[in-house]
């Protein structure tokens, strides 16, 4: 039998994914938590194979929490369930010691294969995750390094404000906020607000 902790800030999630796994008479979910510390204090009070985490929780993300399982209970298997799939989040989380990535959008039989697997010692992982691992391998070129005040505006851009309202925001005229944005787009490689808020979420540097 294969025990397991569902980690998910969402309970309906939670039950979504027990329920997927209930069809399975070699899967048992012991327990579930709502946020990282939780999962890591059920890790040590109940000692499962496996945790199925999400990545983004409030009151401490799967990362931290995979880190800490990792490193205190070597002997329970982390595996990332998420919708998130940027190469930094998944780099992150393999680098915290996480046994897989996986997404939600995967069919509940290949679910439980991937739970079988990585109880079993394998590394399971979604296709995005494994080009991103790869990318790595190969020596990809890293994220573009954006200055903390373009990050500022960037963020700020994200959030739908005008260029006057970024420079009250930030102090700057608005020839100035344009300079940050024309260098942000520079180096992220695009050539609109948009086209760049989209591009620096997709490689994790706006949250």
């Amino acid at each position: 039998m294969i025990r397991i902790i569902l980690a998910d800030d969402h309970p309906v999630v939670r039950e979504g994914i027990r329920g997927m796994l209930s069809a399975y008479d070699d899967i048992d979910v012991v327990a579930q938590a709502a946020s990282g510390p939780e999962a890591v204090a059920l890790v040590a009070a109940l000692t499962p194979d496996l945790v199925l985490m999400d990545l983004r929780m409030p009151g401490g993300d799967g990362v931290q929490a995979t880190r800490e399982i990792a490193s205190r209970h070597p002997g329970t298997r982390v595996v990332v369930l998420t919708t998130y799939e940027t190469d930094q989040d998944i780099l992150r989380a393999i680098e915290a010691g996480a046994s897989g990535y996986l997404l939600k959008d995967i069919a509940p039989a290949e679910l439980a294969r991937s739970v079988r697997a990585a109880a079993a010692g394998e590394t399971v992982l979604a296709t995005s995750a494994a080009s991103a691992l790869l990318g790595r391998v190969q020596g990809r070129q890293p994220a573009p390094a954006l200055s903390p005040q373009e990050l500022r505006v960037l963020a700020l851009a994200a959030d739908g404000r005008t260029n006057a309202a970024i420079g009250a925001e930030l102090f700057l005229g608005e020839a100035t906020v344009k300079t940050y944005l024309s260098r942000a787009y520079e180096k992220l490689g695009v050539s609109d607000r948009t086209s760049a808020v989209r591009r620096a979420l997709e490689l994790g540097l706006l949250g």
